[in-house]
């Protein structure tokens, strides 16, 4: 039965709301977010009083992939953070407070900043020219503003800029073109230090410039040490930022002597090390009323010590306090002043330990109490409190630990701890809980046996399982009520398993750093386990070229890019556990990408060296399978395996000046629901379903204005099936493309012409492809009737190709978006939303695809059998609903990557975002039309049921007795 034309006009009306991502009831049930910052940096994390009449300090840090924040001491919750870079970094960056101040001065890459310390907002935001090398404020200047000094790397000059605090004007700047290495700049009441490294590679002395503070004019050069005392810039441990610490110190590369020198004085102290040191640390106070002493913290192979060091500032002379007694095993030091007082926290795998920089005297020491087996604590920051009208001290530490966490220590008792490890995640997996092995066996052996045996060996199994009936009651009145409120049943001490819906999945996640971590999806992301697989030394990441999970065993396979593998066994039951079966050796980058084969026993990961060449392979592999791997030139070669052996069977080479900037394949789970498309007139576009195509975005830089050029290859015979071509291209921003069924996604920055033609804009844009066998409804073309397709096979004619019919529109986007992916159903059935994320917004939306559908009617009302079909007129510009954003107002930041998995209920897909933040939720583009939404009032429905119940237990009697009265009243 055909729709009335306007009752379809009203449904397109209504369509936005059809299209809900997320109810507001059902955030924070089925969605999860771990909002974080990064590891914090030991240079650039600190307490602070946001305001100077405030009694309590906020605790800031900037981190190593580039997010500055501020968090509460007391509940270790977030209450502001900025993403300086606007995505990952690798570390650096610079964060300084001025005492008493209300904004901090922050600095990355080129460009200075600073903050209001209460609420984060931007109170200015300077761009240079050069790379910062390091940022200090003058804590006291002539007019009593503490304003920024800013040093610079400018095309090999070094250049130093003084920034009003108020608005970040340049006071002054001094310019120097020496070529030295700009290293730290330091300051005093009456000058400011230029300290760089004069030389050459692995052989600096330490120069150091003397300006004065008012005008920045030059007025003296001192040069300290003799050639090759520096042999890079990590040998130089300190450079004081004020009178506080009014030194600089370095180190040669054997770590035997500590060389100190009093900045604006060219004589040194040595210092003898302690043997077998194997890395120098010196912590020393930046409040500028502090006391100049400073702490020499050694760490050995099989343990550290430190030495506390006081500065006369009338003599210039450095002297030895006292020396802390070694301590086997890891530990870490931090300052904090108070007023002119200098506390030293020390903190052990065992003990929280506080000293006062004039003695060696213990101020207070508590054991430490913590649920992990054993804490180490990497670096930290301390804040020490003097109890009134008592000799007791209070100490809370905030400490990251080798497992990637940040915890807060607080009189030896941690009070809250934040996996900021998450953070910097280079892949992700969802993999079905396992099933227990012995069951696993038990139905294997039940099937290879006869029916008899097999039967007596069920009911003797079902037996055995009726030891568990009294645990499954128990549970019951919980699990009913449960059911009945919508709430959540608690999986403390319960044994993990799947659940009816297929809700319940683990998530593997790996990190550049070296941590496995996984997650229950089922339980708002609840970390049940991490490992660390990789040690790695500063300034090395994890990089994973494959990742690949084995629903059946719990087994996921991680392939890096360092010739390494990792494989992790998910095992079941109450105590969770990662177990590490085989690792590679480490080395070189030896690995581009990964192949996913299928062999004998299933489909297997295959390193594909930088070559292109597959390594690895076996005889088990299946044949007829090509993969698509990049060449050393970086060109596309389709790879044919048979027999273990590998064959070039095709090349696609770009033209010279164009380069590969994204390439997208159907995923492995692809459930198609129907291979035509039912028009409104009742006749069938069939669809092209080969899956073996693959999408590959390239950029064109022949001409002054750069283009897009979109191939579909066939990756069997490597032909080009279709190609399309976008001019005005911006190669610098997001370029991305996704694929499922038999249509493609490309989101670029371009310029796009209005209708007149006469005018063109700019904007960021998404095209949508969709692939038709032919573009005639009820025809096949080429294929016909045939029950079989090669595109190996031979032709009699060029006409003879089954090429797709392409049907293509580009709509214009109202923001930015990155991260593309598509929802993945189990029977495929349900309707489809892009996913993306919006790095502008912070937030992760889902575009139905009816919205992204070619075939929109462009200029016209869409006609009676285009309504019935759900076309809706074309529009060039898609808005960005916030109804349609599935993180609600959720402030998810630096996602770069989004996977989708299929549940067991059709109408639901899950979704796991991970970058910066994790987030995971459940979508269903086409609403919960199989399940019972949280919303559905199942005590209504219940409370109904037993109403009618117990009216028909009362009447019942009633009626039975008016109906027997009828019957003895009848008339004979």
């Amino acid at each position: 039965m055909h729709l009335p034309t306007q009752l379809s006009a009203l449904l397109l009306v209504a369509l936005p709301s059809a299209v809900r991502a997320v109810f507001q009831d059902e955030v924070g049930h089925i969605d999860y977010h771990y909002e974080l910052l990064g590891l914090p940096q030991r240079e650039t994390t600190f307490f602070h009083k946001p305001r100077r009449d405030d009694k309590a300090s906020l605790l800031y840090t900037l981190s190593d992939v580039g997010v500055l924040g501020a968090v509460n001491p007391s509940s270790g919750a977030i209450l502001w953070r900025q993403l300086l870079n606007g995505t990952i970094t690798d570390g650096g960056g610079f964060l300084r407070a001025g005492e008493g101040q209300n904004w901090l001065a922050s600095a990355y890459g080129q460009s200075v900043h600073a903050w209001d310390a209460v609420n984060g907002r931007n109170k200015f935001w300077m761009d240079f020219a050069g790379e910062v090398k390091d940022l200090e404020v003058m804590e006291m200047t002539e007019n009593n503003r503490k304003d920024i000094l800013a040093l610079f790397d400018e095309n090999e000059s070094t250049v130093l800029r003084r920034l009003s605090g108020n608005d970040g004007r340049v006071v002054w700047e001094y310019m120097e073109t020496s070529g030295d290495v700009p290293l730290q700049v330091s300051t005093n009441v009456e000058k400011v230090f230029v300290i760089s490294l004069r030389g050459s590679a692995g052989a600096y002395n330490l120069k150091v410039t003397i300006l004065d503070a008012l005008s920045g004019k030059r007025e003296d050069e001192l040069v300290l040490g003799t050639k090759a005392d520096v042999h890079d810039k990590d040998d130089v441990i300190l450079v004081g930022a004020n009178s506080a610490a009014p030194i600089i110190a370095w180190t040669d590369d054997t770590r035997q002597q500590l060389r100190v020198s009093v900045l604006g004085q060219k004589t040194r102290q040595e210092f003898a090390l302690p043997a077998d040191t194997i890395s120098v640390e010196i912590h020393a106070p930046h409040i500028v009323q502090s006391q100049p002493h400073f702490l020499v913290h050694s760490k050995t192979s099989t343990g550290h010590t430190a030495e506390v060091y006081h500065v006369n500032l009338r003599t210039n002379v450095i002297t030895k306090a006292y020396q802390l007694p070694f301590t086997s095993g890891p530990g870490a030091f931090s300052t904090s002043s108070n007023g002119a007082n200098v506390y030293f926290t020390r903190i052990t795998d065992e003990e929280l330990v506080i000293f006062s920089s004039t003695s060696d005297t213990v101020l207070g020491r508590w054991p430490l109490k913590t649920t992990e087996s054993r804490l180490v604590a990497l670096h930290g920051v301390s804040e020490v409190v003097k109890k009134a009208g008592t000799d007791s001290y209070a100490v809370r530490s905030a400490a990251v630990t080798d497992t990637d966490e940040w915890i807060l220590i607080r009189n030896g008792d941690v009070v809250w701890s934040r996996p900021e490890g998450l953070t910097g995640a280079v892949a992700a997996t969802f993999v079905e809980i396992p099933e227990s092995e012995n069951l696993a066996k038990t139905l294997e052996q039940e099937a290879h046996s006869n029916p008899l045996e097999a039967y007596i060996h069920r009911v003797k199994r079902h037996l055995e399982d009726l030891q568990y009936l009294p645990t499954y009651l128990k549970n019951i009145p919980t699990r009913l009520m449960s059911s009945i409120l919508g709430t959540e049943v608690s999986s403390h001490d319960v044994k993990l398993a799947r659940d009816t819906f297929g809700f319940h999945k683990l998530v593997v996640l790996a990190t550049r750093r070296g941590m496995i971590y996984v997650l229950d999806a089922g339980d708002h992301g609840k970390i049940l386990a991490s490992k660390r697989v990789f040690d790695l030394p500063t300034g090395q990441k994890w990089a994973v070229a494959g990742i690949k999970a084995d629903d059946s065993t719990g087994i996921v396979t991680i392939l890096g890019t360092n010739n390494d593998e990792t494989t992790v066994k998910i095992l079941p039951g109450t105590s969770f556990n990662i177990e590490v079966l085989s690792k590679g050796p480490e080395g070189s980058p030896a690995t581009q990408s990964a192949a996913l084969l299928n062999t004998v026993s299933g489909p297997r990961l295959f390193p594909v060296g930088l070559d292109g060449e597959l390594q690895g392979l076996t005889s088990d592999i299946l044949p007829n399978q090509v993969a698509v791997v990049r060449g050393s030139d970086k060109e596309l070669k389709g790879v044919a395996i048979a027999d273990g052996k590998q064959t070039v069977s095709w090349t696609f080479v770009l033209p010279k000046f164009q380069r590969i900037v994204d390439i997208a394949a159907r995923p492995p789970h692809d459930a198609v629901a129907s291979i035509g498309r039912v028009l409104g007139d009742r006749t069938v576009k069939y669809k092209y379903l080969n899956p073996n195509t693959l999408v590959v975005a390239a950029v064109d830089e022949s001409t002054k204005i750069p283009s897009l050029v979109i191939y579909l290859l066939d990756t069997v015979s490597g032909q080009i099936l279709a190609s399309s071509k976008h001019e005005g291209v911006d190669p610098n921003k997001h370029i991305e493309c996704a694929m499922a069924e038999n249509w493609f996604t490309c989101t670029y920055f371009g310029q796009y012409r209005l209708r007149d033609g006469a005018q063109s804009l700019k904007g960021y844009q998404i095209v949508v492809s969709d692939l038709y066998e032919t573009d005639k409804p009820n025809d096949r073309g080429v294929l016909g009737d045939a029950e079989n397709f090669s595109s190996l096979g031979p032709i009699d004619a060029p006409g003879d190709v089954p090429l797709p019919s392409v049907v293509s529109q580009t709509f214009i986007l109202s923001a930015p978006i990155s991260a593309l992916e598509v929802t993945q159903t189990r029977q495929g059935i349900t309707s489809r939303q892009v996913l993306a994320y919006l790095p502008e917004n912070h937030g992760i939306v889902g575009i139905p695809r009816m919205v992204l559908e070619p075939r929109r009617p462009v200029g016209r009302d869409p006609t009676a059998a285009e309504a019935e079909e759900g076309l809706i007129k074309y529009h060039p510009a898609i808005e960005i609903d916030p109804k349609s954003v599935h993180t609600h107002e959720r402030d998810v930041i630096g996602v770069q990557k989004i996977i989708a998995a299929p549940a067991v209920v059709e109408s639901t897909s899950l979704v796991f975002a991970y970058g910066i933040d994790v987030f995971g939720s459940r979508v269903a583009p086409s609403f919960l039309f199989d399940i019972l939404g949280k919303g559905f009032n199942k005590v209504t429905l219940i409370g109904t049921v037993l109403a009618i119940t117990a009216g028909v237990m009362i009447l019942s009697p009633m009626v039975r007795r008016k109906q027997i009265n009828a019957l003895w009243g009848a008339p004979m």
